[in-house]
């Protein structure tokens, strides 16, 4: 599987916290943003570098800056939305998109009703971000927007993954590398992850 469990202690206490039940939305969305940043460390690992000469108080040296593609952000609609200032807060010359989908009650399946990505999308890493990788369908949704408007660079970000949606994503962009706090056990009869946290969008803004 192309899945990436980033294991760190900060990551699985707070990931802790946020899955009680007793934890208040203002609580939630704070740990999703300390989550976020800590998780956007590992996934931007691997961005391009290149040497730089520079002058410090005492001498010139030679360090490290990025080089070549710039970083775009891409929340699913609309729990993804409290993921974004933690890399923002990590990458903050980072440009924001947003793809809209819902997951229909009956059929379980994604409907998307707004894609508005930056303009230089296609040259950019772009990290789609959405606390929860259930069925996989919205991901998949998500990421075929993306290429269709020709972006090759694409990491999907989550704080819990099911192995359903895990194989979902794999099977229909198998160059899209995906990044979780915890990879769960299943998907229950209802499509909720198991032990999950619950329905994520609700949590974080308190809604039912």
């Amino acid at each position: 599987m192309n899945i990436n469990v980033v294991k760190h202690p900060l990551i699985a206490h707070k990931l802790t916290i946020m899955r009680q039940e007793q934890t208040v939305p203002k609580d939630f969305r704070q740990l999703l943003k300390e989550i976020s940043l800590l998780m956007a460390y590992e996934v931007t690992r691997d961005l391009p570098v290149e040497s730089i000469e520079i002058e410090t108080p005492i001498c010139k040296t030679t360090g490290i800056k990025l080089s070549g593609r710039s970083i775009g952000v891409v929340p699913i609609l609309r729990a993804g939305l409290g993921m974004v200032d933690g890399v923002l807060e990590l990458v903050p010359q980072a440009k924001v998109g947003h793809i809209g989908c819902y997951r229909d009650p009956d059929t379980h399946q994604p409907v998307e009703y707004y894609c508005k990505l930056p303009v230089d999308a296609p040259e950019r890493t772009i990290i789609v971000v959405d606390p929860m990788l259930a069925t996989g369908g919205s991901a998949n949704m998500a990421i075929d927007f993306i290429k269709q408007r020709g972006v090759k660079d694409i990491k999907f970000m989550c704080l819990v993954a099911a192995p359903e949606g895990v194989k979902a994503v794999n099977e229909a962009h198998p160059d899209v590398p995906i990044y979780t706090a915890a990879l769960d056990d299943y998907l229950n009869e209802h499509c909720y992850i198991v032990p999950g946290l619950g329905d994520a969008g609700d949590r974080l803004f308190g809604t039912k």
